[in-house]
């Protein structure tokens, strides 16, 4: 507190504030894209203090160029299950776009950092190894009820945490502290704003960024970088996801709200606002009869839902529907399930018999 602070510690502090004070966090900006840009946060302000000069890796965003500002995101995640990458990929492609669509709003172009932190900075067995002992897992479903019911229990997660910041918070913290623009480089240059879409991605990564922004000084407290989790789950999450010590906890549902709350995160820090969608289901504005190929940015964010023409493209009827959907590799029954449900809208439907044709539909999303 008695040092003067550095322009980097100033700008992530600014970048704090903005996260505190907008309505729905920074995050909302990923989001905005499938909602035509509801949310007015002033990224403005998220500007490196010094122009970056080199870029020696691809970039998703092609306004990148040497020399010119760029605000930056790390995210957070790991390939156990699909999920967890569309999501990061989805709200990188959502910050890229309204970079593109709107400069006068966005000037900066906004690059994200997308990193598995278990299998690259893991550093041995079993933090390296969580992807193929999720797919183990997902086979004999048994082993993934055990371990998520024991990872829940408060036992559970204390062992978590105490062994995951013994063995994973020095080369975590190399990870967190790598250059969005030259992750192979230790310039100096860290993310203005760090994104979880994991659950194993709060409680770690919290006590890294407390350390980073008080040069070692404490991991309990004193952050100045921003931190949003994202969650990736629908129905049901563990609760591990929720943190008390994040900026911003962006939740798909009541459900989760409420599960949030339970493991306190406090309502204002909580944004019910759906899951990240992927660019593909942007074209709301496009004519869907005729299949573009070519990306159309401009008619993508029209912002006018074509459900008939949509309906008409995919087979579906104008009547009541059901959709189920598992995780990325079929776990949770869903066969089971798809047959149950099937069974109850046909017992439903026969009872309807004044009615001609299909009265129910239901899709099914296998993975």
């Amino acid at each position: 507190p008695n040092q003067q602070s550095s322009p980097t510690q100033n700008h992530r502090s600014t970048a704090m504030k903005l996260v505190k004070s907008t309505t729905a966090g920074l995050l909302s900006l990923g989001f905005a894209a499938t909602n035509t840009l509801a949310f007015q946060p002033a990224l403005t302000n998220l500007q490196r203090q010094t122009p970056h000069t080199t870029l020696s890796i691809p970039t998703s965003l092609d306004a990148v160029k040497d020399g010119q500002e760029v605000a930056t995101i790390q995210i957070l995640m790991s390939d156990t299950g699909g999920g967890h990458r569309a999501s990061a990929n989805a709200l990188r492609d959502a910050f890229n776009v309204l970079h593109e669509t709107e400069p006068n709003r966005f000037p900066l172009p906004i690059h994200c950092d997308i990193v598995d932190i278990y299998t690259d900075y893991g550093p041995f067995f079993p933090y390296n190894q969580y992807v193929p002992l999720y797919k183990i897992m997902a086979e004999y479903t048994f082993l993934w009820k055990w371990t998520y019911e024991i990872g829940a229990t408060p036992i559970g997660m204390w062992l978590n945490d105490f062994f995951s910041e013994l063995w994973c918070f020095d080369p975590f913290k190399e990870c967190m502290s790598r250059d969005p623009l030259n992750p192979e480089k230790q310039s100096g240059e860290r993310a203005d704003l760090v994104v979880s879409v994991h659950p194993l991605c709060q409680a770690l990564p919290l006590k890294i960024l407390n350390s980073l922004d008080t040069n070692g000084a404490s991991r309990k407290e004193g952050r100045t970088t921003p931190f949003v989790t994202v969650v990736t789950d629908l129905g049901g999450a563990h609760p591990t996801w929720f943190n008390a010590g994040v900026d911003k906890c962006f939740v798909p549902s009541t459900v989760l709200r409420e599960a949030a709350m339970r493991r306190g995160v406090k309502d204002e820090q909580i944004v019910q606002y759906g899951l990240p969608i992927r660019r593909g289901f942007w074209r709301f504005g496009a004519d869907y009869s005729q299949s573009p190929t070519v990306e159309n940015e401009a008619e993508e964010m029209k912002g006018v839902h074509h459900k008939p023409t949509i309906r008409d493209q995919l087979g579906l009827l104008d009547i009541p529907t059901v959709l189920i959907v598992g995780g990325g590799d079929g776990m949770g029954g869903i066969v089971s399930q798809a047959k149950a449900v099937g069974e109850k809208l046909q017992a439903l439907a026969s009872k309807r018999g004044d009615m001609d044709g299909p009265v129910f539909q239901m899709v099914v999303v296998c993975g």
